[in-house]
C-alpha cells in the first residue's frame, strides 16, 4: 500500500499528471472543514428559512382555498339577499301602485262630488238669476202695459186699478 501512495507522489503514474497526494489530502481536509462550517452556520439557517417559507406558502395556499370557499358562500349569500331585496322591492312597488291607484280614485271621487256641488250651486244661481230676470221683466212689462193703457184710454188710471189690470195681463200672458 505504501507503494501505491508513493506512486501518487512520484513523477511516474498519477504523479506524472500533476496529482499530489499531500495536496489532495489538504484539499479533502479543507472541504470537510468547509462542509462542517457551512453545515453548522449556513445550511441550518438556510434550511430553517426554507422550512419557514414552505410553511408560509402552505399556509397561504390553505388560506387561499379557505378564502375561495368563503367567497363562494358570500356570493351565495349576496345572491340570496339580492333575490330577497328584489322581491321586497317588487312588493313595495306593487303597494305604491295600489296606493297611487286608490289615491287617483279618491281624487276622482272628490272631483266628481265637488263638480256636482259646483253644478248644483250654478243651477241654484241660474234659478235665482232667472227669477230676478222674471221679476225685472214683470216690472218692465207692467210699466209697458201701464204706458200702453194710458195711450189707449188717454187718461191716467189710478195706481190700484193700474196694478190690478197689470197683474191680470201678466197672468194671462204667462198662461199662454
Amino acid at each position: 500500500m505504501f507503494n501505491l501512495l508513493t506512486q501518487f507522489g512520484s513523477s511516474s503514474g498519477i504523479g506524472a499528471l500533476g496529482f499530489s497526494l499531500s495536496g489532495f489530502l489538504i484539499q479533502l481536509a479543507t472541504f470537510v472543514i468547509a462542509l462542517l462550517v457551512l453545515r453548522q452556520w449556513a445550511f441550518k439557517p438556510i434550511m430553517k428559512v426554507m422550512k419557514e417559507r414552505r410553511d408560509l406558502i402552505e399556509k397561504g395556499v390553505s388560506l387561499g382555498l379557505e378564502m375561495e370557499k368563503e367567497k363562494t358562500k358570500l356570493e351565495e349569500k349576496v345572491s340570496k339577499t339580492l333575490h330577497e331585496t328584489r322581491i321586497e322591492a317588487d312588493k313595495i312597488i306593487a303597494d305604491a301602485q295600489n296606493t297611487s291607484r286608490d289615491m287617483v280614485r279618491a281624487a276622482e271621487e272628490d272631483a266628481r262630488s265637488k263638480s256636482a256641488l259646483i253644478l248644483k250651486a250654478a243651477e241654484e244661481r241660474a234659478k235665482q238669476e232667472v227669477a230676478l230676470a222674471w221679476h225685472k221683466l214683470e216690472n218692465q212689462l207692467a210699466a209697458l202695459v201701464a204706458d200702453a193703457t194710458e195711450a189707449v184710454v188717454e187718461e191716467k188710471v189710478d195706481e190700484r186699478s193700474d196694478s190690478i189690470l197689470i197683474d191680470k195681463a201678466i197672468k194671462e200672458r204667462i198662461k199662454e
